[in-house]
């Protein structure tokens, strides 16, 4: 088996470069030891407040704690759990919102010796009835705000316990619970295919073994302060709470979604945070709401993953942040955490217009795998495999799904492999290059396309803020490109500009459709686009830069007649060119068909392709008036049509798209 391993001396120098400047300018960092993996969570945390017991712990305005009182109030907990159901393992589910609330919650948990969920109150009761029900936690943990909303999530048999009050009524003292690294930790529920949460099982040494991966490749030290910006509920919240109260650091949990983006900039410079992680998308948004004035001097890492980063994207990057702050793109999954990194900084020349996932990080395996499962070779591409130890558990309460998803190490080692979905190429110095998710990889008129090659493409374009482009099926049952497209001015492109520029670069059968202009696009809960909540496509004629003009005799209606019903619109001008509108090589052949069928004149089969227009095409029919076609000669046009092969319809396109282009 060929596999592509984590030795971090065979970097490029480049990369080699810019990690070594991943460090605290002042703190001191002391590497996360190997040890602690054969320990629990609730032992390392503990180790830090002996270390650092009157440090800062978590901040959330207008609220404080240090590293004691937060193990003071997690014991009291802890103590209350373990008065109630005693030390079995089991989940509990956790239904806080304010940040120093969830962390205690969280600690105490694990100190009772319980694997929590913790539960967003923002989301949709529908969802959040789904996983308590998923997760069989018979303790539904909360504060007073809480209650009501968790009286009615709650079912029968299970029990409610309110923090607020548990003052005094508990000791404070450390449980003192002996937890196995092996003991199951939390669940993090994500979206399943299936449209419904799927929950993520993990235990104290793969939560461990996440947390000393990322300490030691940023360099977290105890001076350091991490902002936390996702909702509790889902994992990269969970592994910066981790990354910093299992390293001495600080966390501060900042409402992105109640607060908006446009105030994170004032709180990343009032609380000098130093580490702080978003989404490209969050990231786009971010650095639209800056004034330009920002210099955030003590921002030293910005990491970035979840969703493509492109070379517009770094110059941003570079454009708002000081010398000082690295840009870390990285991959990973909810399974797995990070896998591979690619570190940037004001000196980084990117090749590509899509950064790279990058290269290794320690203890993590990359394989590749072709569609029957075996091993490639790097310049190939195939679905990426991670290969480790210290994966997750597996779904929880799902055997079936950890079976298909989670492998055992066929040589027979304690490494398990987990099949990620995604798609990638490696280079021959050992950088993964993405190719797009599987699912999201979709054949066109027999042609395998990436999306995001358009999404690169569109987003070379200065009017476009974000693009997402999707297949969806036609109402003729074809799959189709569609692009959703949220613009950087209010003067948005319309689709003969935006088919015109790709044009440019590709061809015919990668042009979406259709394009649908989006004022924001719709997000996940972890602040992903939900591509099945973009719009289905409509009928409507779309924005073009000729104005509609009506047919105006019989031969115009009944032409736009017969484009309507083969494009699927519900208005046609007589002006409009048939390419833009979204015609392409099949289509085209289909209208010449039907308007040979319906005229029953002598006319050519490239008759579309010369005369894209409706208005055009009528002048050709004019002037074949005379020419009435036997139908022996009839038969043999339609028969030349049908047999048209899809290459020679689309070399015809191509032909007609690059004439426009140059127009």
């Amino acid at each position: 088996m060929h596999t592509f391993t984590d030795d971090l001396a065979t970097l490029p120098p480049d990369q080699q470069r810019v990690r070594a400047k991943c460090y605290h300018p002042t703190g001191i960092f002391n590497p996360f030891p190997k040890e602690a993996l054969e320990h629990s969570i609730p032992a390392r945390f503990e180790e830090m407040v002996r270390l650092y017991p009157d440090r800062l712990a978590v901040k959330t305005p207008p609220k404080a704690i240090t590293y004691t009182e937060l193990n003071q109030q997690a014991n009291r907990i802890a103590h209350a759990i373990l008065t109630v159901y005693g030390q079995d393992e089991e989940p509990v589910a956790l239904l806080l919102q304010e940040g120093i609330a969830v962390a205690t919650a969280l600690l105490g948990s694990l100190k009772a010796g319980k694997l929590f969920v913790a539960l967003d109150p923002s989301f949709p009761a529908t969802r959040l009835a789904v996983i308590l029900h998923n997760a069989r936690a018979r303790l539904l943990v909360t504060d007073s705000i809480h209650l009501p909303l968790a009286h009615k999530l709650a079912h029968h048999g299970s029990t409610l316990l309110d923090i607020d009050a548990l003052q005094y009524i508990y000791t404070t003292e450390n449980p003192g619970l002996s937890l196995a690294p092996n003991r199951l930790a939390y669940i993090v529920y994500t979206s399943g295919s299936t449209g419904e949460p799927t929950g993520v099982l993990y235990n104290h040494q793969s939560a461990l073994h996440l947390v000393k991966r990322l300490t030691n490749v940023y360099h977290i030290c105890a001076d350091d302060r991490l902002v936390a910006l996702q909702s509790w509920s889902f994992a990269p919240a969970v592994r910066t709470v981790f990354c910093s109260l299992l390293n001495g650091a600080a966390v501060f949990p900042f409402d992105l979604k109640g607060e908006g983006v446009g105030k994170l900039a004032a709180w990343l410079l009032q609380e000098q945070i130093t580490i702080t992680n978003l989404f490209a998308s969050g990231f786009r948004q971010f650095v639209s709401a800056l004034s330009g004035e920002e210099a955030f001097p003590h921002l030293r890492l910005l990491i970035m993953g979840g969703e493509p980063l492109y070379k517009s994207d770094v110059e941003l990057y570079k454009k708002h942040f000081t010398p000082l702050c690295i840009l870390a793109h990285v991959m990973g999954s909810t399974e797995l955490s990070t896998t591979r990194m690619y570190f940037i900084d004001g000196e980084t020349r990117l090749v590509d217009d899509i950064v790279p996932p990058g290269y290794a990080v320690e203890e993590t395996d990359i394989i590749l795998l072709d569609e029957t499962g075996a091993a490639i070779r790097g310049h190939e591409v195939g679905e990426i495999a991670v290969k480790s130890r210290y994966l997750a558990v597996g779904y929880w309460g799902n055997d079936t799904l950890t079976a298909a998803r989670f492998m055992p190490d066929p040589t027979g080692g304690e490494e398990r492999i987990y099949l990620t979905g995604d798609m990638g190429m490696m280079l021959p110095d050992g950088c993964l290059v993405h190719r797009g998710r599987k699912e999201f990889l979709v054949k066109i008129r027999g042609y395998r396309i990436n999306p995001s090659e358009i999404e690169t493409a569109l987003l070379g374009e200065e009017s476009i803020q974000e693009a997402v482009v999707v297949a969806r099926e036609s109402p003729a049952g074809e799959q189709r490109l569609v692009a959703y497209i949220v613009p950087s001015s209010p003067y948005a492109p319309t689709v003969t500009d935006m088919r015109r520029s790709l044009a440019k670069t590709l061809p015919d059968y990668m042009i979406p459709t259709a394009f649908i202009m989006l004022e924001a696009f719709p997000r996940t809960p972890t602040g992903k686009v939900d591509r099945r909540a973009l719009p289905v496509p409509g009928n409507s004629r779309p924005e073009l830069n000729t104005t509609y003009v009506a047919p105006r005799t019989p031969v115009e209606k009944e032409l736009t007649q017969i484009w309507a019903e083969v494009l699927s619109l519900d208005q046609i001008g007589i002006h409009d060119n048939f390419f833009d509108l979204g015609g392409h090589s099949l289509t085209a052949s289909r209208v010449v068909y039907r308007v040979i069928q319906t005229f029953q004149l002598e006319l050519p089969v490239r008759l579309l392709f010369d005369s894209p227009t409706v208005a055009e095409m009528a002048l050709v029919i004019a002037a074949n008036r005379a020419k009435l076609a036997t139908q022996d000669e009839l038969e043999r046009m339609l028969s030349e049509v049908e047999a048209m092969s899809d290459e020679e319809a689309q070399r015809r396109v191509d032909e007609t798209n690059s004439t426009m282009s140059k127009r």
